[in-house]
């Protein structure tokens, strides 16, 4: 991956959840960027060619000839210089610390037990075997709402296991705190609340038997507070945020809302014992996973959100097409072309992300070749569907299902990456 210095000028100005709103306000979680500093800028976060917003029929041809940019990129001030740091910058910073919190670990040499009966949370008043009971739960949550995912989590060590259901079952019911049955009741004094809820989760003093099982899954492995807390970020965009200029912001909002899960679940998964990626590496393909993943989420629901348009703003424009194109719900050549870019952008996520699985514990793998693996054959259905996603639900169907398991877990046994690199 080619790597560029820049030198950065100074910035310019429902049924799951318990009420937060019990809980007391939580914290911000903005700080301002350092005033100048040099910065890493991956050169693969440029652009992908031209895009043609006539399409494939000739319409009219607005804004011809200008590229598309295809991940985040760096705004530039009118002297040259690098103004403000990107999404992509932002998020590598939670990348790195994430990554030097799990080499600690390793370094170490402290792997978590697997005592489960006499360990009780603080503050909570649980049975004697009220630990195994919140896991068992959250497993049964696990199955019943991510079926695929949940099969593959059975070939996980029983503490691993645990520890991915726990994580599981508070990101879905952060999610359906903007997403669920009770989403219209949802304010960002509520989010705080969770958020403060969070915190006294990381200190050991959990407020439900659901919390207690991630307490206690926090305390046996070397997971960061920050990818919750960013998670509950996203849900506040969408309290408030219902279009994105751009991809940089957009990019923000997948790691918010996605991107969060990969970064709290490799310190579980763990990093194959003979991997010779690099840690920050395996932290990376994870977030691009995420990304992918809520990505293709985008495209595949463009026709069912309620107001909100997740998708880049001037990319739109720049395809000839406007959010009245969007609720209008009709397919033309230029929603067409649109949606090839959008598409392929997806894919370079769904390939960076390969590469990383494979670093994964083989144990860990399967569960994460299958949902890539799934989640990249929506993209095939929006395309078999003549990119009608305002109509037509894109979804893979069970015979695909099936068949796509024993893919992964073949992939699962292949050795990482790195190693096959080593070898040729």
């Amino acid at each position: 991956m080619a790597i560029m210095l820049v030198r950065a000028a100074s910035p310019g100005p429902g049924a799951l959840i318990s009420d937060p709103a019990r809980d007391i306000a939580g914290h911000s979680l903005k700080r301002p960027p350092p005033a100048r500093r040099w910065m890493l800028c991956s050169l693969r976060y440029a652009c992908l060619g031209g895009l043609d917003p006539a399409g494939a029929s000739g319409e009219a041809a607005a804004g011809a000839g200008r590229t598309s940019a295809v991940y985040s990129s760096l705004a530039v001030n009118p002297a040259g210089e690098a103004a403000v740091v990107s999404s992509e910058q932002k998020v590598y910073d939670v990348v790195l610390r994430q990554a030097a919190l799990l080499k600690r670990q390793l370094r170490a040499q402290t792997p978590p037990t697997t005592v489960l009966d006499d360990v009780r949370p603080q503050d909570l008043d649980m049975p004697r075997n009220g630990l195994k009971q919140a896991y068992e739960r959250c497993g049964e949550i696990c199955e019943e709402y991510a079926k695929t995912f949940y099969l593959g989590t059975l070939l996980m060590t029983e503490e691993r296991r645990r520890a991915i259901w726990a994580i599981y079952v508070w990101c879905r019911r952060t999610d359906e705190l903007v997403d669920g049955p009770n989403a219209n009741y949802i304010t960002p004094t509520a989010l705080d609340r969770w958020e403060k809820r969070l915190e006294d989760l990381f200190e050991g003093r959990p407020y439900d038997m659901l919390d207690a099982a991630l307490s206690d899954t926090i305390s046996r492995f070397p997971i960061d507070i920050q990818p919750f807390r960013d998670m509950i970020e996203g849900m506040r965009s969408d309290l408030r945020k219902a279009r994105y200029k751009n991809f940089d912001e957009l990019y923000m909002y997948c790691y918010y809302v996605a991107g969060t899960v990969g970064l709290m679940s490799v310190p579980v998964m763990g990093i194959a014992p003979e991997s010779k990626a690099t840690t920050e590496s395996v932290y990376s393909a994870a977030l691009a996973l995420g990304i992918a993943n809520q990505l293709t989420n985008i495209l595949r629901d463009v026709g069912e959100e309620r107001g909100r348009i997740y998708l880049p703003q001037d990319e739109l424009a720049q395809a000839g097409l406007s959010d009245e194109d969007i609720f209008n719900g009709v397919v033309t050549n230029r929603w067409r072309s649109f949606m090839k870019m959008q598409i392929k952008r997806a894919r370079m996520f769904f390939e960076e992300a390969e590469r990383g699985v494979t670093e994964l514990s083989q144990a860990s793998r399967w569960p994460v070749w299958a949902s890539l693996l799934l989640y990249r054959q929506i993209l095939d259905e929006i395309e078999a569907n003549d990119y009608n996603n305002f109509t037509k639900r894109a979804y893979v169907g069970k015979g695909k299902k099936l068949l796509a398991l024993p893919v992964a877990y073949g992939k699962s046994l292949l050795l990482p990456c790195s190693l096959r690199n080593n070898q040729t």
